[in-house]
């Protein structure tokens, strides 16, 4: 099936389309598969939406390096991904995978371990 700019057959439609922005970026959430928790938020190029379909492996583009990076490429917190959700208009994604270890950099469980509260962050516990 060919590919549509036609809005109907991109939000309808079976055809995958990703609508990258003006820097060829998709937005990706990444969600635990078993528990539902939201573990972070990155970036994905074509490259990177690439590598994880063919190696099963969360792959994102690091706008600080410039670069493709496979999570857990260091440190081998490496995320699996069971699923790939699609938004309606394709220029979003939510990846459910099975982490081995902690999601954030810091050594969170999820990126998101602070809770805005009035003008102050506060953890949250584990």
């Amino acid at each position: 099936m060919s590919k549509s700019d036609n809005a109907t057959d991109i939000e309808q439609g079976s055809v995958f389309q990703p609508k990258f922005d003006a820097n060829g970026l998709l937005s990706a959430i990444v969600q635990d598969a078993a528990s539902g928790e939201i573990l972070m938020f990155a970036f994905m190029d074509r490259e990177a939406l690439e590598q994880t379909r063919v190696t099963g492996k969360a792959h994102f583009h690091s706008r600080s390096r410039g670069r493709l990076w496979m999570k857990g490429e260091s440190s081998g917190h490496i995320l699996s991904v069971e699923a790939i959700l699609v938004d309606c208009d394709q220029d979003a994604l939510v990846l459910k995978v099975r982490p081995a270890g902690p999601a954030c950099h810091t050594g969170a469980r999820s990126c998101f371990y602070r809770t805005l509260e009035g003008e102050s962050l506060t953890r949250i516990a584990d």
